[in-house]
């Protein structure tokens, strides 16, 4: 497997995670109960690093053997 196969594989990954991100904040634009509010936030936020760091990692392997690519450091040893 290819670096650049790699990255589409975390790209089709993050697909998902944003179409329920997205369905999540629709459904909190909605609720009415404090509890239930409170659910969907916390849902909110363990979800968003995923797809932050899904993304991230897809860039950083499509790119990572172009000469002058920033690479971040999150990602380096």
């Amino acid at each position: 497997m290819t670096l650049l196969q790699i990255s589409q594989g975390y790209r089709e990954s993050a697909k998902p995670l944003r179409a329920r991100l997205r369905l999540l904040r629709q459904e909190l634009a909605k609720a009415e109960d404090p509890e239930e509010v409170w659910h969907i936030k916390r849902r909110i936020a363990e979800l968003t690093p995923m797809l932050t760091q899904m993304n991230e990692l897809a860039e950083l392997t499509e790119h990572y053997y172009e000469k002058g690519y920033y690479r971040s450091e999150k990602y380096t040893l």
